[in-house]
């Protein structure tokens, strides 16, 4: 599609940010909406897609993927083209590309790899990176490697920052490591996203780490204790603070049905952040793959290293919103909140990216009440 050319999205429910406009029609240019309308809207030199009566909604942003089709984020630039280019596919126009604990070289040059890479249109788009460990607890891993794990190093964190500038979006750490609060204090400074998780922090550890500036929890449920009538810990956290937000794996395996239904009536919409955690045997058959040098079987769905501990998973963001929709009590616009607006805010995107509005990036999907996938839009170019 030529720089000049414009393309009209019509016959489509457009979910905006606060209302519904049915049967209407959006002008993208440029890879940004140029215009809504209640009306058909008709130009020359213009491609047309009519969206026979569908749903109109924004793009999936996932902001904790480490693979897909194949590829590991911690392969460098050639995965993430991949993914950038697989991902559209379920309705993620963009995504945070998520490390995992490994030696520090290899941290860094997957950081690096993030930092320069350029997704083209059409594909999803790179926001940054999510770095989950190696500041994590040993006894709270999961599928963590061991051997590469640290303590907090505000020293390596700051040359992280040096090499990625501002591409570093979120760092997952265990909190109760942070002993006066510094390391913590120095990323909120820098404006990353700091989440606390593979934690064993009890609820007082999490109350005060979100004082420090934690504002997220890495996968809710996951490589944290659960609820216990003395202590909450961090999953009580999540449910009684209303200044957290709270990824979920909405697979029916990381999370059970039940405790779905409780997460989401005690924390709502407002504060869930739908993400796959997916890894590289997503979009492939079941067999055997890696995950930070380890092995993973992946059968009937699950993706576990040969303890048996899950290994990040192998979900889709739409097989995500049609789980929750039928396991909770979530409506349409519910899944929207979760899977666009609430990173879209909480990677501090919000403004290209997240809702339908003008001026915003076209990043669109054409879909049905169950969020099967019709067409998706990155940044104007349909994929």
């Amino acid at each position: 599609m030529g720089d000049g050319m414009r393309t009209i999205i019509k016959n489509v429910d457009i979910y905006l940010e606060d209302s519904l406009i049915k049967k209407g029609s959006v002008l993208i240019r440029h890879g940004k909406i140029e215009s809504i309308s209640e009306k058909h809207l008709n130009q020359s030199d213009t491609q047309m897609i009519d969206g026979r009566g569908k749903r109109l909604i924004p793009g999936f942003i996932d902001g904790h993927i480490h693979g897909a089709v194949g590829y590991d984020v911690m392969d460098g630039v050639e995965a993430l083209k991949r993914m950038s280019q697989a991902l559209p596919r379920e309705g993620t126009t963009s995504f945070v590309a998520t490390t995992i604990t490994n030696p520090l070289e290899e941290i860094e040059q997957a950081i690096q790899a993030i930092h320069q890479f350029e997704s083209s249109p059409g594909n999803a788009e790179v926001l940054g990176a999510h770095v989950e460990g190696p500041f994590i607890e040993r006894g709270k891993a999961g599928a963590q490697p061991l051997n590469h794990i640290l303590n907090p190093d505000l020293d390596v964190v700051k040359r992280w920052l040096d090499l990625a500038d501002d591409s570093i979006k979120t760092i997952t750490i265990a909190p109760e490591l942070d002993i006066d609060g510094r390391f913590i204090q120095f990323l909120v400074e820098h404006d990353v996203n700091v989440s606390a998780g593979h934690t064993a922090a009890n609820y007082g550890d999490i109350k005060q780490s979100v004082e420090k500036g934690v504002s997220q929890i890495t996968h809710l449920c996951n490589a944290m204790p659960g609820i216990h009538h003395r202590d909450v810990g961090a999953v009580g956290a999540a449910m009684l603070m209303d200044n957290l937000m709270s990824e979920l794996i909405a697979d029916r395996i990381h999370v059970s049905d039940e405790m779905l239904k409780l997460i989401f009536q005690t924390i709502g919409p407002e504060r869930l952040i739908m993400i796959t955690d997916a890894m590289r045997a997503k979009g492939m058959s079941e067999g055997t793959y890696t995950l930070g040098g380890q092995q993973v079987t992946v059968k009937d769905g699950r993706a576990t290293l040969s303890n048996g501990t899950l290994a990040g998973s192998v979900l889709t963001m739409d097989q995500a919103a049609r789980n929750l929709l039928e396991v909770t009590e979530a409506n349409f616009r519910d899944i929207i909140q979760m899977a666009s607006v609430n990173p879209a805010k909480q990677l501090g995107v919000f403004e290209q990216k997240g809702s339908i509005a003008v001026g915003k990036d076209a990043d669109l999907l054409i879909v049905d009440e169950q969020f099967h996938i019709e067409h998706t839009f990155c940044r104007g170019v349909l994929s």
